[in-house]
């Protein structure tokens, strides 16, 4: 009687876990923030960009939304414009926002839609300004704490937070079996554009999408417990606790935040996935292991 060689065999076993999930996810929508490392390693932007045309083959709906920061400040150093912080948020005058809008919505965006399609996929790249997809108001720092005083409240530009999101644009390209590429860059109050963190558009985006699963990439492994090992899994009610214990601190802290709030708005899942892993998307949603951290109501 033939044997099948171990990597046949092995090759089956991962087909055969994956296949559950296939059938639990089919015809829902996927939201992933690509960035960090993911975007940079050339390797694993063809893996990504493989693991977006599987999901889609498999009968999937994913969206990408994108980010672009160090390409960002690479652009504005070639034309000798220093880049400025205040905590974490970009200073965006109007030149460092055209600036933005050029990396982000052209190069960035149409980098991550040709790897796409020439892997195979057909991915179209928009902007959020594109059918007033992402409506957005001035993010002012300090101005979300009734207690500052107006003298401590920082105007840091052409910066927005999502006021409204419009999901027409995606599920018109659902439809037609294209996968929407999104960079994150809205409509302001005043008609002009907005530089808006990449995290939260994925998180609000996946809301208004009525998403399945928002899987946001990062240069970690995950949440990490007070002993450093990545928790695999967490429930609204645990993220609270290790928030207020300060194991969840730092750079993580908003990427939890939005994880949770996608969860509390309705999405079934939230994940944290470590971009550094070969077919990290894929290894998250279709094995019974996964790369990262996941977030769900409990």
């Amino acid at each position: 009687m033939p044997v099948s060689p171990p990597t046949a065999a092995l090759t089956a076993a991962v087909l055969s876990e994956a296949l559950p999930y296939i059938q639990r996810f089919h015809g829902r929508t996927l939201v992933i923030k690509y960035g960090g490392h993911a975007m940079v390693d050339e390797g694993l932007k063809k893996s990504f960009a493989r693991d977006v045309i599987l999901l889609k083959l498999v009968g999937m709906n994913p969206v990408v939304v994108h980010g672009g920061g160090p390409q960002i400040n690479r652009t504005l150093a070639q034309i000798g414009k220093k880049s400025t912080f205040i905590d974490g948020m970009r200073v965006t005058d109007r030149e460092t926002m055209d600036v933005v809008e050029m990396v982000l919505g052209g190069l960035v965006n149409k980098e991550i839609v040709s790897l796409i399609n020439r892997e195979g996929g057909s991915a179209v790249g928009l902007s959020g300004k594109d059918g007033g997809m992402i409506r957005a108001r001035k993010l002012r720092l300090g101005g979300g704490d009734p207690s500052a005083k107006k003298s401590e409240i920082m105007d840091i530009g052409q910066v927005g937070e999502v006021s409204e999101i419009n999901p027409h644009v995606a599920e018109v390209l659902f439809r037609h079996n294209f996968i929407p590429v999104i960079a994150p860059i809205g409509i302001g109050e005043d008609g002009a554009a907005c530089n808006i963190n990449s995290d939260n558009v994925a998180g609000r985006l996946a809301v208004a999408l009525r998403a399945e699963k928002l899987v946001l990439l990062t240069n970690t492994p995950g949440v990490l417990d007070a002993g450093q090992k990545t928790i695999s899994r967490l429930g609204l009610g645990a993220v609270e606790k290790l928030t207020r214990e300060k194991i969840i601190h730092g750079g993580m802290l908003p990427k939890v935040a939005c994880a949770a709030a996608a969860v509390e708005g309705g999405v079934a899942s939230a994940h944290i996935v470590d971009g550094r892993a070969t077919h990290a998307v894929l290894l998250e949603i279709f094995t019974d292991h996964g790369v990262g951290t996941l977030i769900e109501r409990g």
